[in-house]
């Protein structure tokens, strides 16, 4: 059932996001790109970056035994290793981010290979103006919510250029098995909002999940509308960890552990989240599924959007709009 909060029903979009994947490899279609690259390089910002760090991630933990590095390029110009020998990405849902519209400005300029992917705007104006390969993105979502799409597309085209193998029909068959626990994980992720309420919280995972802990903060932030924080394990044990010492604010340390993380950054959080309670400050381990890791991470996903989801809620908010982000491109216009 709809809440009256949720006026764009967002919790809609978050039930039918496994489906997103399909959607994305069918609108990519037959796009190849021809070429010996050496890397991948993802243009983007905001939510529209965010396929960028998960493809890194998938990569970087498949079974693919050429693996391919992903560079993440935010910012208003490409750097020298997306000019030397990388297929170039340009993702902006909008097709209006200035950021991304720079940088596929200098891409057209200096001829670089490369794909754009949108649901219209500027971006897919100069993309079909330039005879670039266009992926059309679903519209009628937020940015943040359209992983899915992105993900989906960009596998298909790398599948098609011969840079990837088989990795999308991986992604594919986790549909089901996804579709199948996503009311399961509204019931975790209902409970699990209600222990942080009241308090930031602070997502913690290792490095190779470092990707997973941004998207729950940038989940929180931008539907809850509250702050929300990252970082890896063990770089905060050096650091961040001490700073609590003395917390200043109501806190909720967030671990997410992975089963196939290093033993020691395992025993790392545990020991880590008992030694933040014993300065008051609340904490929460959560363990991944023993599944495919492709499976874990996009269920971490979902839990994560529904956990953000009954935090707006329970905070009064309406988890789709992102009013400041807005006013903000209105002044810088």
């Amino acid at each position: 059932m709809k809440n009256n909060l949720d006026r764009e029903n967002l919790k809609e979009v978050i039930l039918d996001f496994p489906r997103q994947f399909a959607a994305g490899a069918e609108a990519a279609g037959k796009i190849r790109i021809a070429g010996n690259f050496r890397s991948i390089t993802v243009s983007g910002m905001g939510g529209s970056a965010l396929p960028a760090d998960v493809l890194d991630t998938l990569i970087d933990n498949s079974s693919y035994k050429k693996k391919i590095p992903v560079l993440i390029n935010r910012n208003y110009s490409l750097n020298w290793e997306a000019r030397a020998k990388s297929l170039n990405f340009f993702a902006s849902y909008s097709g209006n981010t200035e950021e991304t519209i720079s940088d596929f400005s200098e891409a057209l300029a200096k001829k670089i290979p490369c794909v754009c992917f949108a649901s219209g705007g500027k971006l897919a104006e100069l993309s079909l103006k330039n005879k670039i390969p266009l992926v059309v993105i679903p519209s009628g979502i937020q940015p943040r919510y359209a992983l899915g799409y992105f993900i989906g597309a960009m596998f298909q085209v790398l599948e098609n250029s011969h840079i990837l193998k088989g990795e999308l029909s991986s992604l594919l068959a986790i549909e089901k098995t996804l579709m199948a626990k996503v009311a399961r994980y509204e019931i975790q992720g209902k409970k699990i909002a209600t222990k942080i309420k009241n308090n930031t919280p602070i997502i913690y995972a290792t490095d190779r999940l470092g990707a997973l802990a941004k998207i729950w903060k940038i989940k929180i932030n931008e539907n809850a509308k509250t702050p929300a924080f990252w970082n890896v394990i063990p770089e905060m044990n050096h650091n961040e960890m001490v700073g609590f010492t003395l917390p200043q604010a109501k806190f909720i340390a967030i671990f997410l552990i992975d089963p196939q993380d290093h033993p020691q950054n395992i025993k790392r959080m545990k020991i880590t989240a008992e030694l933040l309670r014993k300065h008051g400050v609340k904490t929460e381990i959560i363990a991944l599924e023993r599944t495919s890791f492709m499976e874990r991470f996009f269920s971490a996903v979902i839990l994560g959007d529904w956990i953000s989801y009954y935090l707006a809620l329970s905070y009064g908010q309406d988890p789709t709009p992102v009013v400041m982000v807005e006013n903000l491109k209105r002044k810088l216009a």
